[in-house]
């Protein structure tokens, strides 16, 4: 018999349904299923024709007696099938999902057993290793952020330190998931990095262990705090409180609440970290279910009340908890919410599990603001608006090596790049994609300053330098290109 687990969970994370059905949107469908289409597709319409014996079912068979003699008929003579490991299983958890996924509730899904735990895992936000957070840049792992109690506090590693050997590895020009694996292992070993710093390599023998990291802080310029959530995960709540405790010992009084790019978590971290904003018993969240009946989530006490304001940022993929947090506080507290109206993700879901370890998770209930407001398809609306600079809301694209524009071409390509040179600060006179004079010129000094060819021409090697020297750039001056948070700032000061 399946059980019942009380989490509850708002969230709009990348189910591993959601991923599944856009990788085969991009693939349109998977070999197994259009093997599928095609054999069963062309039984259907020319059986008699093919002479291909036909699946008898009994006239009182039901629906469910027709699966399971589909799977037996697969299983003992579908030719392809030999192919695919554990096919029964396959066959099933494929089954459910389809069904699921017609119904036109992209939030209800099912999980096989792997995806389930992984999926688990992932809301756990914790891992062992040395507690860093890294971009990659020409290459080199340039330290970002250090996490509070980490192994890597510990041993005195510093934002702007480089990852250069591993264990005596050099991982330079290694992928960043490649680097991740290295430094990461089992909870009491060491692992021995040297950093670049200042042009010295500094070597570190460091011991790893848990490291949790939903929830980053500090204490910006003017005295002013800054809290990033980057989920509702088990353990958000304590990781959020230690940041907050030691605000509170610095007397700061002012907070920015980063939302952004937050897809939300479980309901009772919603609620534990909604309480250290508002006052004990204040309305977080209302709930409306099937039968029309409705309930409230309320804070359960421990709130800060040092923070005198407040400023939370959200954007397009600030979704679920997130929104429910921004909207709480928008209509107890009247805190401002800057950036981009938020996703718009306003159901309730809860997860079965079953005895194989696989899960559904369907949508029991719509939640809404503390006022009554409807945020799904809606979204949480800032107060202010304000975008990053447009080069941040591309799609990535990949340039094939063969490829190259020059003047007076037209290209998605050349309008990246176009966006790219303004946000480095070059001068170009349009950012359409068409390759004019300016656009030129501006590749040609781009090239000059970083040691490439001088065409003016835009090809593939200029294409990527300038892609790593906006992930470099951004990365290296956050506070002052970071036009949201910039905005934050200046409505605190």
């Amino acid at each position: 018999m399946p059980k019942e687990k009380v989490l509850i969970k708002l969230q709009r994370h990348e189910w591993p349904d959601e991923i599944e059905a856009k990788r085969r949107r991009r693939n349109r469908w998977s070999v197994m299923i259009v093997l599928l289409v095609l054999t069963f597709g062309f039984g259907w319409l020319f059986g008699s024709f093919l002479n291909k014996p036909v699946l008898q079912l009994p006239a009182d068979s039901s629906r469910y007696q027709r699966l399971d003699a589909i799977v037996e008929t697969l299983k003992a003579q579908w030719y392809f099938g030999k192919d695919i490991e554990n096919l029964e299983q396959t066959l099933i958890d494929r089954a459910i999902s389809g069904m699921i996924e017609q119904n036109g509730d992209r939030h209800t899904s099912y999980m096989s057993a792997e995806e389930y735990q992984q999926f688990e895992q992932s809301l756990g936000m914790g891992f062992v290793g040395i507690g860093v957070q890294y971009y990659t840049v020409d290459g080199m792992h340039i330290v970002e952020r250090v996490f509070r109690n980490s192994p890597a506090e510990k041993y005195g590693v510093q934002p702007g330190d480089i990852i250069f050997r591993v264990n005596g590895q050099d991982v330079t020009n290694m992928e960043a998931s490649e680097v991740a694996d290295i430094v990461k292992g089992e909870d009491g070993t060491p692992v021995t990095i040297d950093f670049i710093r200042a042009g010295e390599v500094i070597s570190k023998e460091i011991i790893r262990g848990p490291v949790l990291h939903s929830a980053f802080g500090q204490i910006l310029a003017n005295n002013i705090g800054y809290l990033e959530i980057n989920q509702f995960g088990s353990s958000t709540s304590n990781e959020i409180s230690g940041y907050l405790d030691d605000m509170k010992d610095e007397n700061v009084t002012k907070l920015i609440i980063d939302l952004r790019d937050n897809g939300g978590g479980y309901l009772d971290a919603l609620i534990r970290i909604s309480s250290f904003f508002l006052p004990n018993n204040t309305i977080v969240i209302r709930q409306q279910y099937k039968d029309g009946s409705a309930d409230v989530g309320r804070t359960v006490g421990n709130e800060y009340t040092n923070f005198e304001e407040i400023v939370i940022l959200v954007n397009g993929n600030s979704a679920s908890a997130s929104e429910v947090l921004a909207a709480a506080l928008q209509e107890q507290r009247g805190v401002k919410v800057l950036g981009t109206t938020s996703y718009g993700k306003g159901t309730v879901q809860v997860t079965r599990t079953f005895s194989d370890g696989s899960a559904l998770k369907f949508t029991t209930a719509q939640w809404l603001t503390p006022n009554g407001n409807v945020l799904d398809g809606v979204g949480v609306i800032p107060d202010i608006e304000v975008r990053l600079h447009e080069v941040f809301y591309y799609e990535t694209l990949m340039m094939s090596e063969n490829m190259t524009f020059r003047y007076d071409s037209v290209s998605d390509f050349v309008e990246v790049a176009q966006q790219s040179l303004d946000f480095l600060g070059y001068q170009v006179n349009r950012v359409d994609g068409y390759f004019d004079l300016s656009t030129q010129e501006a590749l040609t000094v781009f090239q000059q300053a970083y040691n490439l060819e001088s065409t003016g021409e835009l090809d593939t090697k200029t294409y990527q330098v300038l892609s790593t020297e906006v992930v470099r750039y951004w990365h290296s001056n956050r506070q002052r290109v970071d036009t949201q948070l910039q905005a934050a700032i200046e409505e605190l000061s």
